[in-house]
């Protein structure tokens, strides 16, 4: 039988690395998904994102970002619980606002909440300058990857915050959307980008104590 990731045209080893991550991803979600659906996500993945530059890269990618999706879509359909909020960014690249946003939301939540980001038009790397400037804060994410924005993802999540993407993010009943007006970092030098970061990192902190709980002793 020729499954779906067998139709796709890639190298032996690449193959060979997805077939690897299809596996763990079957075993993580049996019982709640079959195996031709895991599978499905996957090759869906792989597919969205073959334009990724780092290309040693992709079959982490692809295994990280349909990792995410479903369990996304086991929260929409219960399967799965949701122990803590659930937050998106949208911009239009996932190349630097997003991503930034995320970064520095889930550094600052210590587990208080989890941190999804998403593009409506992915760029095919983060911004280097963006990469450094985190860097800067103890913040790596220089293996971070534009993702393309999904249904289920949206419809996972309690918050959604955009940057610059306008109406292309879906509206469902029920959650929390705010528009964060924020300059775009591909339009900006590193001095630059550094003044758009501390600009997310105000609007992430006050976001942060107003979706979560205060700690105790806090």
């Amino acid at each position: 039988m020729v499954t779906q990731l067998q139709e796709l045209e890639v190298d032996v080893i690449t193959r060979g690395h997805l077939l690897k991550g299809l596996d763990a991803l079957r075993h993580e979600f049996a019982g709640i998904f079959s195996p031709e659906t895991v599978e499905g996500f996957m090759a869906e993945s792989l597919q969205a994102l073959s334009g990724a530059r780092l290309k040693h890269y992709v079959p982490l990618f692809v295994h990280r970002f349909a990792r995410e999706r479903l369990r996304a879509l086991a929260q929409v359909e219960g399967t799965i619980a949701k122990e803590v909020p659930e937050v998106l960014f949208v911009c239009v690249q996932n190349a630097g606002r997003s991503q930034m946003a995320a970064a520095l939301l889930n550094h600052l939540g210590e587990g208080r909440l989890h941190v999804r980001s998403a593009g409506s038009e992915p760029a095919d790397q983060v911004n280097r300058n963006v990469v450094t400037a985190m860097s800067e804060l103890g913040i790596d994410i220089a293996k971070e990857f534009p993702k393309p924005m999904t249904d289920e993802v949206v419809r996972a999540a309690d918050v959604v915050i955009t940057m610059g993407c306008g109406d292309t993010c879906p509206i469902y009943p029920g959650k929390r959307y705010e528009d964060w007006v924020v300059d775009d970092p591909a339009e900006a030098d590193l001095e630059g980008v550094r003044r758009i970061r501390d600009q997310i990192a105000d609007r992430v902190r006050h976001l942060l104590a107003d979706v979560t709980p205060a700690r105790n002793g806090s």
